[in-house]
């Protein structure tokens, strides 16, 4: 359920940072991508026991909710172009 101010959304009593809305959509299904195959990789890597590869996951996952402005600086108190810079560089970092 999205809150009054449209920078948050609870789910069961928790609040959760919205994905910024100004990122172009094509980057942001992206930086969703690899955000779902992160998670996937943690799951795996700790099913595993493999701590090397979780550690790595669970980057992938920090870079993938920085660029999507779910982690970081509040997207909703920078310029636009500063925050799609953002998730574009975090897009190809993912991408190297």
């Amino acid at each position: 359920m999205p809150t009054e101010d449209a920078h948050w959304f609870v789910v069961d009593g928790r609040r959760w940072r919205r994905t910024d809305p100004a990122l172009p959509e094509d980057v942001a299904a992206a930086l969703r991508s690899h955000l779902g195959s992160a998670r996937a990789t943690v799951g795996a890597a700790s099913r595993r026991g493999d701590d090397d590869a979780v550690a790595a996951a669970r980057r992938r996952v920090g870079i993938a909710k920085h660029g999507l402005g779910e982690r970081g600086p509040k997207w909703w108190e920078e310029p636009v172009e500063a925050r799609v810079q953002r998730a574009r560089e975090a897009l190809t970092e993912l991408e190297d």
